[in-house]
């Protein structure tokens, strides 16, 4: 297949508006996808079609379909039935250290210290997102910018693994946030 006849689809989601992903669509993707109701895109690493969810679950239910003004993008509006993102994270632009933190919960590396900490359960990562918050402060009244940088860091990680052990993800602390603006 000839990468001249793809089109790129951007995924969003049709509640949040939130962009999930982006993927490849040939006019047998598309087909499948009009037919069936659900994303099929064209890899182009395999050189196949792929129906999204059909090994992971994670099933894109198409609300709408739309082409941009020329023909060569298309918008497809879903409500997923599990993350979009391979690593597990809702979308695949997350940010970067959410990614991160989703895919070693996904894959549960030996060794890796978000494993050790998810296996722990939310008690335990509750527990570190504690003493960082404590360790945030303090280093806000009485050491350099450069700790507070440091501690609020590990906040930020611990509070990442915190939401991984109990399957959220910060997209819903972002729609939280975004409810609170006035």
């Amino acid at each position: 297949m000839a990468d001249e006849n793809l089109k790129g689809a951007i995924v969003q989601d049709a509640e949040s508006g939130r962009v999930l992903m982006l993927a490849w669509m040939n006019d047998e993707a598309l087909r499948l996808t009009r037919e069936s109701g659900q994303a099929w895109f064209w890899s182009r690493s395999r050189s196949e079609l792929w129906h999204k969810g059909g090994t992971s679950g994670s099933f894109l239910n198409v609300e709408e379909l739309s082409e941009d003004c020329d023909g060569d993008a298309i918008l497809l509006k879903v409500r997923a039935e599990g993350p979009a993102c391979h690593t597990g994270a809702e979308s695949c632009f997350a940010p970067w250290l959410w990614r991160r933190v989703a895919e070693r919960a996904k894959e549960r590396p030996e060794g890796s210290y978000v494993a050790s900490l998810l296996d722990k359960g939310p008690a335990g990562a509750a527990r570190k997102v504690g003493e960082e918050g404590v360790e945030v402060a303090l280093a806000a009244v009485c050491e350099s910018d450069q700790r507070v940088i440091e501690e609020v860091a590990d906040l930020w990680f611990h509070s990442y693994v915190l939401l991984a052990s109990r399957g959220l993800d910060p997209a819903q602390v972002e729609d939280e946030l975004r409810k609170r603006i006035r």
